[in-house]
């Protein structure tokens, strides 16, 4: 069984772009299972698919995020690895996906892990607003606030890999991928047509996949009325040459294979090489060369 991919809530699982991906696992919220119900769920993910990486947002609930690391510590186990990470909500799901796709390559589980970090790079993560007012997750200036109180104003705005804001109708244009992507567009109560009509052309999209726009995206982006975007990888052979590029090592703690610092099993940094000074930063993987990659082995 390929390792179990986990996440905090259903908005999280995007459809599966092929047979062969497995679909991410829905853990179910605290206030809705008692903390017995939840170790024996983890227990059981555990025993059927030997390792599980869970991801889940920063922005999730307090109460979220101590039910994981409390069942964690209970079951005592080292083979469950938590990891957060700060893209959008949207975003998140893809990255899920994308390590779903991943699971049934030949990549072990510490390896595997570690790989959320890298491939989170390679997302182009963003929105259309109608308000900047209460975005406080990318740097906003006081004329996009100033102009956040015109009526009829929209603004966009890439969140990851760098932040960047622009008000749609000026001159200026978002940043996108220089590799093969695809867009995942997920719209809410504003007309999705920028995004599909003119962010789409420029960025040279290879493809446009609609996906139901998340429930903690009003919050993460400080407005109700948006358009949800992301540019992605959508190839397993480009992702798994991504990964494959990057110089694994051996945890000196728990022996799992990993790539990075930091071994997200069990939290050892990477020992240094003699006359180092500390742990390896995670290395820079090439840009991806397009969709015509070899493709991985697989393992079912």
């Amino acid at each position: 069984m390929p390792t179990a991919i986990a996440v905090t809530s259903a908005d999280l699982v995007l459809p599966p772009p092929d047979v062969h991906t497995p679909a991410a696992h829905v853990l179910t919220p605290p206030d809705r299972q008692p903390l017995d119900d939840a170790l024996a769920e983890t227990h059981l993910l555990v025993e059927r698919h030997g390792y599980v990486v869970v991801l889940y947002p920063s922005s999730a609930p307090a109460a979220s995020v101590r039910r994981l690391h409390t069942v964690r510590s209970v079951l005592e186990s080292d083979r469950v690895a938590l990891l957060e990470t700060d893209l959008p909500p949207l975003a998140t799901g893809i990255l899920a996906r994308q390590l779903c796709q991943l699971s049934v390559c030949d990549f072990s589980p510490g390896v595997l892990a570690a790989a959320s970090r890298l491939l989170a790079h390679y997302i182009y993560a963003g929105a259309l607003l109608n308000s900047v007012a209460r975005l406080d997750r990318v740097p906003v200036s006081l004329t996009a606030h100033a102009k956040s109180w015109v009526p009829g104003s929209q603004f966009a705005v890439l969140a990851r890999p760098t932040p960047q804001l622009i008000r749609i109708g000026g001159d200026g244009l978002l940043a996108g991928p220089g590799f093969a992507t695809e867009l995942t567009v997920a719209p809410g109560p504003l007309s999705a047509d920028w995004v599909t009509g003119t962010l789409a052309p420029h960025w040279r999209v290879g493809g446009l996949r609609r996906a139901p726009l998340p429930a903690d995206s009003a919050r993460w982006w400080g407005t109700g009325k948006l358009v949800e975007f992301a540019a992605a990888i959508p190839d397993i052979s480009v992702l798994y040459q991504l990964v494959s590029s990057v110089r694994r090592e051996e945890c000196h703690w728990c022996g799992l294979e990993l790539i990075g610092d930091r071994c997200a099993f069990c939290s050892a940094p990477v020992a240094p090489p003699d006359g180092a000074g500390g742990p390896r930063a995670l290395p820079a993987a090439p840009e991806p060369a397009g969709r015509r990659a070899l493709a991985p082995g697989r393992t079912r």
